[in-house]
């Protein structure tokens, strides 16, 4: 007895290979964007040097050291490239599939809904960033001063998942709003806004209004261990001090795909066809 319910790996799979004939149809300008985002990095990291000519570490108390840093910036790139490349163009685009009224034929089709308007395109160019994240990893941990044992070489890219999982969860919530208001782009230029504080170590956020900044974008919008946990994981000795965290993580990526799970459940309740 067969199932009714769509093999979604294989479906997947359709999209990721109808993405990439897509892009090598064009193949000049995946092959410039690749090219400006590697460019764009090696900028970043040019101007990350630049600040370690000038000083030891970033951070007074437990700080990042020059390479303990670019495992932080080689995590960094890694989180940001797959959601880019997986779901930016996707969530992206939701508010002109309600706009036109597309979003009807996608709610008709027999798979899940969030599935389909989640992955349905994949920007193969952002993966760039994935190959230079890499190298710049591999680069780094040569250099450290301790090498990462086999318990933080396994949490890693499971800390890597959770981050991928936060920021989809909070883009995909976002851009659900837009069933509501029609358009979003303020909103959806807001989620940019806000999750430039994933890129900085939580070290950064001291004093008067840092400190605030840290506990809101730490345990209320949990963009800050985005980042910051898997880094710490594998940049610096593990000790008792980054469990905490670390478990807390994992209870936000959860609450975190619950809430946008839930939200966008909402929304599709209150969407009215473009035929309606």
């Amino acid at each position: 007895m067969t199932s009714d319910r769509p093999a979604y790996l294989r479906v997947f799979a359709t999209f990721a290979r109808n993405s990439l004939v897509r892009d090598m149809t064009f193949r000049a300008n995946f092959l410039i964007d690749a090219v400006s985002s590697l460019a764009w990095m090696l900028m970043n990291l040019g101007f990350y040097e630049l600040i370690f000519m000038n000083t030891a570490q970033i951070g007074a108390q437990s700080g990042w050291h020059k390479y303990e840093f670019f495992v932080f910036l080689a995590t960094t790139l890694f989180i940001n490239s797959i959601v880019q490349a997986f779901f930016m163009p996707n969530c992206s685009e939701l508010s002109e599939l309600i706009r036109t009224g597309n979003l009807d034929f996608a709610l008709l089709k027999p798979i899940d809904a969030q599935f389909l308007v989640s992955l349905q395109k994949i920007e193969w160019s952002s993966l760039s960033n994935f190959c230079f994240a890499a190298g710049l990893l591999g680069y780094s941990l040569a250099r450290l001063e301790h090498a990462p044992g086999p318990a933080q070489c396994l949490l890693y890219p499971l800390y890597i998942i959770c981050g991928v999982a936060m920021l989809y969860s909070l883009m995909i919530t976002l851009s659900s709003v837009s069933i509501w208001l029609g358009r979003n782009q303020s909103l959806y230029d807001f989620w940019f806004y806000i999750t430039n504080f994933s890129r900085y170590p939580m070290e950064i956020y001291q004093g008067r209004y840092g400190t605030p900044l840290r506990w809101a974008f730490t345990f209320v919008v949990p963009v800050l261990i985005v980042v910051n946990v898997p880094a710490r994981l594998l940049a610096k000795p593990l000790t008792s001090k980054e469990w905490p965290l670390a478990v807390f993580a994992v209870f936000a990526t959860v609450a975190s795909l619950a809430v946008s799970r839930w939200v966008f459940q909402r929304a599709l309740a209150s969407y009215r066809s473009a035929s309606s």
